[in-house]
């Protein structure tokens, strides 16, 4: 396949998520397979994170540099310029190769009339470079304020922190290997990667890499999940053979990193999606967990539709959230997300809490949990719910979940390498 098909896919899947509102995550998945190379399907992820990321330096490189803006119907253009600056920086591909490439990428979109202007633009960003915006400047204004507002000492770091490629935390699978052995086989693979104190089944690797190359992921052996994720597993700690409900389980992560730990668990898990839980199955099946898992397509709000009576003794609640905490994962976040997304979510989200918290049985623990970095939809949440609920009791995490915020422990994007993530342990009384 030549350099300018991965560069038109990727301007293709650049042009879904910057001018139509559609999920980085869904385009991928949609257009990755059809490249039978791993290396072009690499090429093609890396250039769309970057490209995301720095969405705004092009913006205005293209709003400095052409005399007549851009139309509504030049969509796919725009997407291409966006791949071709990603490609120079900050990818620092070697620039005769992407600008050709990516000149014959035009024609193959159906933009060859425009190739000396991509051309043009490309050597030009090569000459001067993209324009140096401030950290903030691809997010939203309302966001922008909203984070500094919640986290005003903090805000520059966070907006810094998202603007980075995240490293690739790994989850070793204790049901199918040591991690010291999992450690030896990357290295031997010339993969550099660490452990982490105090994270038992985690490993790291600065950057990012094919994860289905890596030794051991086809065998079940390693899952990628953030380390900040990964703590889920250590606050609800449920008691062995302990019944546990995943109220809001795809992508499945986090349960399956339970059952890992401990197969003896009764999970009911939930997801309103169907073909959601189909990729959880999915996934469990590599990791070889949750086969006696009962997995239902339901409303955890809507508990007569699917809860027998029989309470739990654990409930793990990842509830739906703004995702602000992820943006280095999922830039598209600040293209996509509006206001009034907030207070929805923070409703769902009460209402999450509520329906949950009463199919648990006195004593029993409940974790709430989020990767938002918006107090109204962690502590301040957390208070509320405390509030109405007079049978709910904090539980302290320690130092490992984060900072104090609230009845609960909030991470930031970058802390430790890890996302932005919210965690508050809740037991009821007896």
């Amino acid at each position: 396949m030549s350099g300018a098909a991965p560069r038109a896919i990727a301007a293709r899947v650049l042009d879904a998520v910057l001018n139509r509102g559609r999920s980085l995550k869904a385009e991928l998945a949609q257009a990755l397979p059809a490249l039978p190379d791993t290396r072009d399907r690499a090429l093609v992820e890396a250039i769309c994170f970057a490209a995301l990321r720095q969405h705004a330096r092009a913006d205005a490189a293209l709003a400095a540099w052409i005399p007549k803006p851009l139309g509504h119907r030049d969509g796919d253009l725009r997407a291409l310029l966006h791949a071709g600056f990603a490609q120079l920086d900050p990818l620092g591909l070697a620039p005769h190769a992407a600008l050709a490439a990516t000149v014959d990428a035009a024609r193959t979109i159906g933009r060859a009339h425009q190739a000396k202007l991509v051309n043009a633009l490309l050597r030009r960003a090569q000459r001067e470079g993209l324009p140096v915006l401030a950290a903030d400047a691809a997010w939203p204004a309302w966001l922008r304020e909203r984070v500094r507002g919640d986290w005003p000492d903090d805000a520059d770091a966070i907006f810094a922190a998202s603007a980075q490629p995240a490293p690739t935390w790994l989850r070793v699978n204790r049901q199918r290997g040591e991690r010291d052995t999992s450690l030896a086989r990357l290295r031997e693979a010339g993969i550099d990667a660490a452990v982490v104190d105090g994270m038992p089944d985690a490993l790291r690797i600065e950057g990012s890499l094919p994860v289905a190359t890596l030794p051991g992921f086809a065998e079940g052996v390693l899952s990628v999940q953030d380390g900040a994720a990964q703590r889920v597993a250590d606050a609800i700690s449920p008691a062995p053979g302990a019944r546990v409900l995943d109220a809001c389980v795809a992508p499945g992560g986090k349960s399956a990193h339970l059952m890992e730990r401990d197969p003896s668990l009764r999970l009911v898990a939930l997801d309103v999606d169907p073909a959601r839980l189909a990729k959880v199955r999915e996934g469990w099946a590599r990791i070889g967990v949750g086969a006696a898992a009962d997995l239902r397509a339901a409303d955890a709000c809507d508990t007569a539709s699917w809860w027998d009576g029989t309470p739990f003794d654990a409930v793990l609640l990842d509830a739906p959230c703004s995702a602000t905490g992820i943006v280095r994962r999922q830039p598209d976040v600040l293209l996509h997300r509006r206001a009034a997304d907030i207070t929805a979510l923070a409703a769902l989200q009460a209402r999450l809490l509520d329906a949950t918290w009463a199919t648990l049985r006195p004593g029993g623990v409940l974790v709430y949990a989020t990767c938002s970095i918006l107090r109204a939809e962690n502590d301040v949440q957390v208070e509320a719910f405390l509030a109405r609920t007079p049978d709910a009791i904090v539980e302290p995490l320690d130092d490992s979940c984060g900072r104090p915020a609230g009845a609960g422990r909030q991470r930031l994007p970058g802390e430790g390498g890890m996302d932005g993530f919210f965690l508050a342990r809740l037991r009821k009384a007896d």
